[in-house]
């Protein structure tokens, strides 16, 4: 259980509604959740509403500025893709280019947070792959992904009504939760003393 109040962000899934990555995902914060943090999912129906990321752009409407708001908040992050041609899918990708819009933050990206991540994919080098694709990408955002990251088959696994009958990926799930939440909890202190600090453009 956590020993301060945090909160942990979920981004994944497809725009296919219950689909494999997405509720992957959902068991994971859930898990998060039973531990005491307080969660928010952007799943494959927001993450569509999306516009393209491009930063002479400026505001990318209401789903854009809830997402960026949340990570900002976030102690954790959980972020769950389908293995899409050996990487990761547009859709999540696009997702985190929104993180470009915390650059000039205190905590910029992705900084000191830790990030937990899934994958689902029709075979085992398609999901290994995508893993791989998704460390880098967190390591390029400054975040600290959790030394376990959870590669599931879905030529193996299924899921249905967001549950999986395989005790062995909702354990595999459920680590990856686990240790967003203990690093979390374990830097929480150091992040609340920098956002509670002057601001850059401030003082």
């Amino acid at each position: 259980m956590v020993t301060r109040p945090l909160h942990v962000v979920g981004i994944g899934g497809t725009v296919r509604a219950g689909s494999s990555s997405e509720q992957a995902l959902r068991i994971a914060v859930e898990r998060a959740a039973a531990a005491g943090a307080t969660t928010r999912v952007f799943a494959g129906a927001e993450l569509a509403r999306l516009p393209m990321y491009a930063p002479e752009a400026g505001d990318g409407g209401p789903v854009a500025r809830e997402l960026v708001e949340h990570l900002r908040r976030a102690d954790g992050v959980l972020i769950a893709s389908p293995g899409y041609h050996g990487s990761i899918s547009g859709l999540v990708k696009n997702a985190l280019d929104y993180t470009e819009d915390m650059r000039g933050d205190a905590l910029p990206y992705l900084a000191d947070r830790s990030v937990g991540l899934i994958v689902t994919a029709y075979g085992w080098q398609a999901a290994v792959t995508t893993l791989t694709a998704l460390r880098a990408i967190v390591h390029a955002l400054r975040g600290w992904a959790t030394p376990y990251g959870a590669a599931v088959n879905s030529l193996q696994t299924g899921f249905r009504d967001g549950a999986c009958a395989e005790p062995r990926v909702v354990e595999q799930l459920h680590t990856v939760a686990d240790e967003v939440v203990r690093f979390a909890d374990l830097v929480a202190a150091s992040r609340h003393d920098v956002l509670s600090g002057p601001q850059p453009g401030e003082g």
